[in-house]
């Protein structure tokens, strides 16, 4: 399939829609009201430090709703709006929010179910509105929409379109898209969809040992069983690195990327003469600008004097973990957790680990002072993070007052 030609005709389509209904102030006063919080304004205010009794709170100076996804909320907030009482599907989770994807499981949109691995559109009708989430969906999710005459709502965030322009970029000059990314991730399934030849690595571990091959060669069949579920149909790693390009998931850690695309770009200067680079390696800018302003405040918060740090995000939040992960690196005790309920007590909380483990710590809030640094991924609303903040003042014996 053109998918560059199916996404343009697509766009110019009546039933396609990106740029909200008109409701845009009235639904502006709702998610303040539902998602905003007082207290981490007056927070922001006082330098993104607040002391009550034994406690101080750290804020990182960037976290929380990104652009993209304040963005991509309103939009399904409009959606409800605009059709009251239509039936509304969303391909995906909106963000990797659970409170943000209740809310709108109350407002009576649904979630197309996935049975055996696969979605099931079936319980799609005819002329039935459906909204792409942020993280957008693959080509041929669009297609079927498409073809039954769905009213489409994308609230695709921009940078992962731009990711999209990028691969479109490379097939054009029949590249191979190294993607840094997770394979099972939504936003890398619709990216993928978009490339034409692809290969997925999940770190610069993975990234490395594909170098080697480019530059050494190797065993065939234990390169495609290591990469079995994250390349392109036919994929031959003999032949198709001799053309490589980078692109990334939005959300991944940002110095990794660049990491890996300063891995190819030597690889390819080893293998050819450096006046054919051009011909061998492409590389565009497709870090999102609000990963890497929350990476970068989440890196100099931890250079900080804290006792311990709270990362605020769901589970399946691919920029929140990276969040902890950069606390992990520093050895700094931390705790991902999706919601104020997975605080128990001042002896008990229930969080996500690295590896995806959910783990219950017994005594993890320290007597005495303490300075905890909190963030949150660009999916968490600031109310979930004041609820958190809330929780710890209750457990020291400390009421917030805003």
């Amino acid at each position: 399939m053109d998918t560059k030609a199916f996404k343009r005709s697509l766009q110019h389509s009546e039933n396609y829609h990106r740029r909200g209904f008109g409701h845009k102030e009235e639904v502006a006063t709702q998610l303040h009201s539902e998602y905003q919080s007082g207290l981490i304004q007056e927070i922001r205010d006082n330098n993104y430090t607040l002391t009550l009794g034994d406690v101080t709170i750290r804020l990182a100076e960037a976290f929380g709703f990104c652009w993209g996804v304040e963005r991509a909320v309103a939009m399904a907030y409009e959606t409800r709006k605009h059709f009251p009482q239509e039936r509304i599907w969303i391909t995906n989770e909106i963000i990797h929010n659970p409170s943000v994807n209740q809310r709108l499981r109350e407002m009576q949109v649904g979630f197309i179910p996935v049975e055996a691995g696969q979605k099931n559109f079936s319980v799609v009708e005819s002329g039935e509105v459906v909204i792409l989430p942020a993280f957008g969906a693959s080509v041929q999710e669009m297609q079927v929409l498409n073809d039954k005459g769905c009213k489409i709502v994308d609230t695709t965030c921009p940078w992962v379109s731009k990711v999209w322009n990028t691969v479109e970029k490379h097939k054009k000059v029949d590249c191979t898209s190294i993607i840094h990314g997770k394979y099972k991730h939504e936003e890398t399934i619709a990216t993928s969809s978009f490339a034409g030849k692809y290969l997925i690595v999940l770190n610069l571990k993975e990234a490395e040992y594909v170098a080697d091959y480019i530059l050494n060669g190797g065993n065939r069949e234990e390169f495609l069983t290591k990469f079995s579920k994250a390349y392109s149909p036919g994929f031959n790693p003999d032949t198709d690195l001799e053309k490589v390009g980078i692109a990334n998931q939005t959300t991944m850690l940002k110095g990794e990327t660049e990491q890996i695309g300063k891995l190819f770009e030597r690889t390819m200067m080893k293998k050819y003469p450096p006046s054919e680079l051009n011909q061998h390696f492409q590389s565009f800018n497709t870090i999102c600008d609000a990963t890497q302003e929350r990476q970068d405040a989440m890196l100099q918060l931890v250079e900080e004097k804290l006792d311990f740090i709270v990362v605020i995000g769901g589970f399946n939040s691919s920029n929140t973990s990276h969040l902890q992960e950069i606390a992990e690196e520093r050895k700094l005790p931390s705790y991902h957790i999706d919601s104020v309920e997975r605080i128990f007590s001042e002896q008990s909380i229930e969080h996500c680990q690295l590896n995806g483990n959910i783990k219950i710590s017994e005594k993890w809030l320290p007597e005495g002072k303490i300075i905890v640094g909190i963030t949150s991924g660009a999916s968490t609303p600031d109310k979930v993070v004041e609820d958190v903040i809330n929780k710890i003042f209750e457990l020291k014996k400390t009421p917030a007052v805003v």
